[in-house]
């Protein structure tokens, strides 16, 4: 029974060593029919590390026909540390044909940092064209001017490690265009010359410490907006008025409060008037009981009050309009 048992582990042994050596030699004869050394144990051992033998054999055939020498190892390096071993591949060949300098290491460590090394090297090949945004500026005379810029980039594939992107690069032409534009003593000095733009943005060097070389700069389109200077003076002129206003409603109301504080005066000399008034015929009074003050005194006051009340009533103005 024991024997049994033994070969029946024996033959599941077979089985799965046939499973495994046998999807091995048939890549094996592949890599070595397309003339790439890749020995069956390191097929076989593949699988246990958990790497396809497959895409390994498969990008060793493709880099040994486009003429590259990269070592079985290295791949599985750098699918083990989570790379696209097919994109580092095919970054190589296309750059070995374009007669771009890469080598293996420098575009592992551009896939690993999360760039793609491909599209690194196509763009240096082809190179991209990026389009700013709407970048409104105003120049001295106050007149807004409205820009778009299209940016021709390449590809560095020296700084696509720690090399600012397509973001930094937009960023720093808007902030080009708008000193061009602000600097500019007139709009219309922008609007027959566009190209000031491009060449005093390219004077500026932005494409110092990003992952791309700028080959120029072309202004697609510039539109007049508003004019900004006559609406900051209206602004202006506006926020005067009302600080007039203002002012001059400050003086009305002092103005009014010395009115009726001279009103107030008014009344308290006419009050004093009446008290003073009041004391005559006392003080007319003590005068007659004193002996001060005699009869014929008393109606001679009282001819001259009448003879003057008559004058005045005369020289008024109803009188002679009568």
């Amino acid at each position: 029974m024991f024997t049994n048992i033994l070969l029946i582990i024996i033959g599941i042994a077979i089985l799965v060593l046939l499973y495994f050596v046998g999807s091995a030699i048939s890549l094996w004869i592949q890599a070595l029919v397309s003339g790439a050394r890749v020995s069956l144990i390191a097929i076989v051992f593949m699988r246990f590390r958990k790497v396809p033998p497959k895409l390994i054999v498969n990008v060793k055939i493709m880099a040994v026909k486009a003429g590259l020498d990269i070592s079985t190892n290295d791949l599985e390096s750098h699918f083990l540390a989570g790379g696209d071993v097919m994109r580092v591949a095919q970054a190589l060949i296309a750059a070995d044909k374009a007669s771009i300098e890469l080598n293996f290491n420098r575009a592992v460590a551009i896939d690993l940092a999360g760039r793609n090394v491909l599209e690194a090297v196509q763009m240096s090949v082809n190179p991209k064209v990026i389009e700013t945004p709407l970048v409104a500026a105003v120049a001295k005379d106050g007149i807004q001017l409205k820009a778009i810029a299209r940016v021709t980039v390449r590809a560095n594939i020296d700084r696509l490690v720690g090399g600012a992107g397509e973001e930094t690069v937009l960023a720093r032409v808007g902030e080009g265009i708008v000193t061009t534009i602000g600097s500019a003593e007139s709009h219309k000095l922008v609007l027959e010359n566009p190209d000031m733009i491009s060449k005093r943005v390219l004077e500026k060097g932005l494409d110092s410490g990003t992952a791309y070389e700028i080959l120029s700069i072309d202004v697609a389109d510039v539109d007049v907006g508003k004019n900004i200077g006559a609406e900051l003076e209206t602004d202006r002129a506006e926020a005067d008025k009302k600080i007039a206003q203002a002012k001059a409603e400050e003086r009305r109301a002092m103005a009014y409060a010395v009115e009726q504080e001279m009103k107030a005066r008014v009344q308290e000399m006419q009050a004093k008037v009446v008290e003073a008034e009041a004391k005559v015929p006392l003080a007319m009074a003590e005068a007659f009981i004193k002996g001060n003050l005699g009869v014929m005194d008393y109606y001679k006051m009282k001819n001259i009050a009448a003879d003057t009340q008559m004058r005045d009533k005369i020289g008024s103005p109803e009188d002679k309009k009568d």
